[in-house]
């Protein structure tokens, strides 16, 4: 890294990283600031919270979908391409959304902007994996997951901008976020490139990396969509790791969608809240532990647990359960205990996700970065969509919209179990 080639690849890696991760900031405008509508959907279209729970369930299962397809389009065409691409065709199905008329007018739409959703997280994985080699993994994933958390603090943070400081009404929130993930997306077209090669430079892919993925289908240099899939999907630890994955993600929509509706309440319309403070305000403290606790586990997973991922995993999903049990007996009007605690909360039921995709990687090479991303991705969000219109009908049933705690710890402690069977 001394000679100038190699301090131009240095700083290429971390322009590429850094494009990435601009991008990726915006995405969540475009699908996580669902829950800050649901109030007001509710009031005009006299619908229950099941009901916009399936609507939520709808993109999610559409982004699984997306995911199982994208990322292997993002090994095939190139992330930098799909990745635009997706930010793009997001901003505009969310205005579409904006203009629905019914529950039908807005699940469609939103259905279909999951998969165009599931265009930036694999095919941004599968760029950087280009650029990183396998010992920065943790780290490189951190920071990428460190933008995809404060992102969700974007989301939030824009939504309550329209809401509460614009005073505008819901569907202003699928029209202004969006327009930073237009301008992410095309900064990122503007200034990523798929791999070092197309700016002159050496690979920096460790090489025993690639020859094992090259390996696993007969050493071949360019292969099939189907053999990507079949060397990803024969190794058992990424179904493991999928379903992990799977319980760690509901727990983590669980709180995106429904932590807004908790600290709303009856009084959202008019944006009061027991303790002085909006309770707008005080969601955002989750994100915020989110953003932190991912970039927190990808450190630790490289330099406490060498790069062994399933360990810090484990620790973050029980610690992820504790906090949730705690968050049952926080009272909204209770403001610090709340914005503390929820931020542990978030802290620990996020953070994992960097160690999750760096596991993608390290079990089947860079190669297949980009498919294994997206069929581990495919896992997270279809166990996501089951939990979303059961907290819904628990809230209607019951009353109490604390009950969304009780579901994120069981997903947490469902998540540290079958993490303790990955041992990697």
């Amino acid at each position: 890294m001394e000679d100038p080639q190699g301090r131009r690849l240095r700083r290429m890696q971390w322009t590429v990283l850094v494009a990435t991760m601009f991008c990726y900031l915006f995405f969540y405008t475009g699908r996580q600031t669902f829950g800050f509508a649901i109030p007001g959907m509710q009031e005009e279209f006299d619908v229950t919270k099941a009901q916009l729970g399936w609507v939520s369930t709808a993109l999610l299962w559409s982004y699984a979908i997306g995911q199982a397809i994208n990322g292997n389009l993002a090994d095939k065409f190139g992330g930098r391409r799909i990745m635009t691409l997706g930010a793009l065709a997001s901003t505009g199905i969310n205005w579409i959304v904006s203009l629905g008329t019914g529950l039908g007018t807005i699940a469609a739409p939103w259905a279909v902007n999951g998969y165009f959703q599931a265009m930036g997280w694999s095919a941004g994985g599968r760029v950087l994996s280009n650029w990183w080699p396998s010992r920065e993994r943790g780290k490189t994933y951190g920071f990428y997951v460190l933008a995809a958390g404060t992102g969700s603090v974007v989301a939030f943070l824009t939504s309550v901008v329209v809401l509460d400081v614009w005073d505008l009404d819901w569907r202003w929130i699928f029209r202004i976020p969006v327009l930073l993930m237009l301008v992410g997306g095309i900064t990122f077209f503007l200034v990523a490139r798929n791999r070092p090669q197309e700016r002159g430079l050496p690979s920096p892919v460790d090489e025993t990396d690639t020859t094992l993925a090259a390996e696993a289908v007969g050493g071949k240099s360019k292969v099939s969509s189907k053999e990507r899939y079949l060397a990803v999907l024969r190794q058992p630890k990424i179904w493991i790791t999928g379903i992990s994955i799977g319980f760690q993600n509901s727990a983590r929509y669980g709180l995106l969608v429904w932590v807004p509706v908790h600290f709303l309440g009856d009084a959202w319309s008019e944006g009061k809240a027991a303790g002085g403070v909006s309770p707008l305000w005080i969601s955002i403290a989750l994100p915020v532990g989110m953003a932190i606790g991912a970039m927190a586990n990808g450190q630790i997973s490289d330099r406490v647990f060498g790069s062994r991922r399933s360990q810090p995993i484990m620790a973050f999903m029980a610690l992820g359960a504790l906090s949730s049990i705690a968050m049952i007996f926080i009272p909204t009007t209770s403001t610090a205990l709340a914005i503390g605690m929820l931020f542990l909360t978030g802290f620990f039921v996020y953070g994992p996700q960097a160690s999750f995709w760096a596991l993608c990687p390290d079990l089947v090479g860079a190669a297949r970065a980009g498919t294994a991303t997206g069929v581990v991705n495919f896992f997270a969000y279809l166990f996501a969509g089951f939990s979303e219109p059961l907290i819904g009908h628990l809230i209607d049933t019951s009353g109490h919209t604390s009950y969304v705690f009780i579901v994120v710890a069981i997903c947490c402690a469902a998540s540290a179990g079958m993490a303790a069977l990955i041992r990697r």
